[in-house]
């Protein structure tokens, strides 16, 4: 969903910890450093269940903002064109342009969604430089990024530049401590307190982005800030399709878990076993409160940043 700049290296432990932020910063050169799993099969299945997961919820949430009715729409990291689709169909008028850098999911999209064309279409684009002019889009949306990549104030400039004095930023940024399941063996509480810190300290990257957004986007001087949650639990969410969810994270990252990660005795396959184990059981009770948080550019705004 995003680039790879010249080095393929994670900023190891030693300048993550006691070092001025400009030195560790100097050493975060990988923009995608989850670029394998990115690109796996399991993500396909991951973006279509999140979908079907998140979509009912959010869509409310779309219908707020006040677009004009032949509006153009950014999808920036939209993989393989789940939530790009919906928003055309959505916005029957709009033009929906949806960016991502896995030439594999674009493909993909394009050849599911053709009857939406032209309205809708895809390139291969970076969220960190993006190929259009400032105050191109009346709405920018980016879902499930922000918490993958380094840098993230730097991607949410660039998504503001190219937004018009008026529009809208509209961002799914993931918290992985606003996830619960039931206590089981192993407590899965273990897991979600140690591995996304551990894992976003490996990668140069913020898995607790979700609360961190606001501060970002109220430093760059937008307005009307919101933060709504979806609820994805075993009470709104098909037992069936949460359980995909899990099923593509355990197929898709239990294996760098594993190797960025200490778990003890326990592999990060375990846990997710565990995890998909108490969505399925019918007395079981699981809940992933997924922030979405928008903003609007100010209309009298003279200047935006961009990113570097």
């Amino acid at each position: 969903m995003v680039d790879r700049a010249t080095a393929t290296t994670p900023c190891p432990s030693s300048c993550r910890r006691g070092e001025p932020r400009q030195a560790r910063e100097a050493l975060l050169t990988d923009l995608n450093p989850q670029a394998k799993q990115m690109a796996d099969e399991s993500m396909v299945r991951n973006l279509d269940a999140q979908a079907r997961a998140i979509w009912p919820q959010e869509s409310l949430l779309f219908r707020r903002y006040a677009l004009p009715v032949d509006a153009h729409i950014l999808d920036a990291g939209c993989g393989t064109g789940e939530i790009s689709s919906r928003l055309a169909e959505l916005f029957p008028r709009a033009r929906v342009l949806g960016i991502d850098i896995i030439d594999k999911h674009l493909e993909l999209a394009r050849s599911r969604y053709q009857y939406l064309a032209p309205r809708l279409s895809f390139e291969h684009q970076s969220v960190f430089r993006v190929n259009a002019a400032d105050h191109a889009f009346d709405l920018t949306v980016c879902r499930h990024v922000l918490h993958s990549i380094p840098y993230p104030d730097r991607v949410l400039a660039e998504l503001a530049r190219v937004t018009r004095p008026g529009g809208y930023l509209h961002l799914i940024p993931e918290d992985y401590g606003m996830i619960h399941f039931q206590h089981g063996a192993p407590d899965l509480r273990d897991f979600w307190h140690e591995a996304p810190a551990r894992f976003g300290a490996a990668t140069g990257t913020d898995l607790f982005i979700g609360r961190n957004t606001y501060g970002i986007l109220a430093a760059m001087d937008l307005e009307e800030i919101t933060v709504d949650y979806v609820i994805d639990d075993t009470v709104r969410v098909p037992r069936e399709t949460f359980a995909a969810i899990l099923e593509a994270w355990r197929d898709g990252y239990a294996g760098l878990i594993d190797e960025l990660v200490p778990l003890g005795s326990n592999s990060a396959r375990a846990y997710f076993d565990q995890m998909i184990s108490n969505v399925r059981d019918p007395h079981g009770y699981a809940v992933w409160m997924v922030p979405v948080v928008s903003a609007r550019v100010r209309r009298s705004q003279p200047g935006l940043p961009t990113a570097e």
